[in-house]
């Protein structure tokens, strides 16, 4: 099982990516990754980070789902991913973050596009 804390849902990940996260991890459950202020100092970051991995556990236990098989992929504001994986890792949970390859496109007027193409899944610890 993967739990997708990011702010970009499972269904709207490309097909590779989608693929790679049923064949290593089997079923994704997203959920949303919270509102981080820039403004918040780090007690204010710790309590969201307190507040989710516990609404993660809870979740887990009721849907029991065993931590055992659990892996958490985490993307977001470093700061709070940081010491949210520092939770997990007490717990034994592996985390994972997604690669990408970056390409930018410059055209002719000076705008650029950015696009982001998924390689793979990379362990945090």
């Amino acid at each position: 099982m993967l739990i997708n804390i990011s702010n970009h849902p499972s269904e709207k990940w490309s097909v590779l990516q989608q693929c790679a996260a049923n064949e290593q991890f089997g079923k994704v459950m997203d959920i949303p990754f919270p509102a981080i202020s820039p403004l918040w100092n780090q007690r204010q970051v710790n309590q969201a980070v307190e507040e989710m991995f516990e609404f993660v556990l809870q979740k887990c236990e009721e849907l029991k789902i065993d931590l055992h098989k659990l892996t958490i992929h985490l993307m977001g504001e470093m700061t709070f991913c940081f010491a949210l994986v520092q939770q997990f890792r007490n717990k034994n949970i592996p985390c994972v973050a997604s690669t990408t390859e970056r390409k930018v496109l410059e055209e002719a007027d000076g705008k650029k596009t950015v696009q982001f193409n998924f390689v793979r899944f990379r362990n945090y610890f």
